[in-house]
């Protein structure tokens, strides 16, 4: 049976909180996120199963188990520290970690990261994807793009844009069930469902007082919502970005010039404040903040 070892990013977040004697400050030190620090630590005590930590609120002292075991730790780290390697003079490579949604990651996103890469040939750039309302953690990354309401306590949070959202749906479909003239005409359709595209909102927009749909498809990614458009399934909200190009070549068309200007979700930048955040990390965000600035 092979040996398991433990994680060795698990072992210095440990060795870490144990010199600071907090949580947050061997965050800092190690340039991750406080959150990120804490699952190590829990990594660290299922594989040891002990506790190394006794928390109480903010305050973190090692366990009569963590004492021990700290100083076989610190000497195995030492000893890896310690070893010759021909190339330790290169400097460290710089990366920032990207959570996104992929929706977002694929029509926004990949367009336009060629600017920062190759402004930054130094930085890379490490990009991760998440569903928007259940994937609610940073986790690892240095910073998230989230499609929501805005509200994430405890956490930095800048809006990078919001659009409008209007309905869409197949020419195909649409000669199925007799064209739609006017928003009363929605009645005959199947309207697609997205807990991030509410239909409510616009609804009230075109002067319908109706409330939101509860059956047919419900697609939490918008990306796939418009997919389950083009394809036949019915009506589906969406905005500019995601649909210009099944627009343009008709594969979808505009049903109203109505839109809803400010829909209840938007993109934002999310990162835990943090009082050391790292050059690069700020270069990425300014430049998303720039790219898509006026949006």
């Amino acid at each position: 049976m092979p040996r398991r070892f433990p994680p060795v990013h698990a072992l210095s977040a440990f060795e870490a909180a144990a010199r600071a004697g907090s949580f947050a400050e061997a965050a800092n030190t190690l340039c991750i996120t406080p959150s990120a620090l804490s699952h190590r630590i829990r990594l660290l005590e299922d594989f040891v199963g002990e506790r190394l930590f006794i928390r109480d609120g903010r305050a973190a002292t090692l366990s009569p188990f963590g004492r021990s075991y700290l100083d076989v730790v610190c000497q195995a780290l030492r000893t890896l520290t310690d070893f010759p390697l021909p190339h330790k003079t290169l400097p460290a490579q710089q990366r920032v970690k990207i959570t996104v949604p992929p929706t977002f990651a694929r029509y926004l996103l990949m367009p336009k990261l060629a600017s920062f890469t190759e402004a930054h040939p130094d930085i890379v750039v490490e990009v991760f994807l998440s569903v928007p309302l259940y994937d609610l953690c940073l986790n690892e990354s240095d910073l998230e793009v989230r499609f929501g309401a805005g509200k994430y306590p405890d956490m930095v949070t800048t809006k990078l844009f919001e659009e409008p959202a209007f309905p869409v749906a197949a020419p195909a479909y649409l000669e199925r069930i007799g064209g739609i003239a006017t928003p009363a005409d929605l009645s005959k359709a199947t309207l697609l469902r997205s807990a991030l595209e509410m239909w409510q909102p616009w609804f009230k927009e075109a002067g319908l007082d109706w409330p939101e749909p509860t059956t047919a498809l419900r697609v939490d990614d918008l990306g796939l919502l418009l997919e389950a458009v083009r394809h036949g399934h019915g009506v589906g909200l969406t905005r500019q970005h995601f649909a210009q190009q099944m627009i343009a070549s008709g594969e979808v068309v505009e049903l109203f010039d109505i839109r809803l200007a400010s829909p209840p979700h938007a993109y934002y930048i999310v990162y835990e404040q943090s009082p050391r955040l790292r050059p690069e990390v700020t270069l990425f965000i300014d430049w998303l903040m720039a790219t898509y600035a006026g949006t």
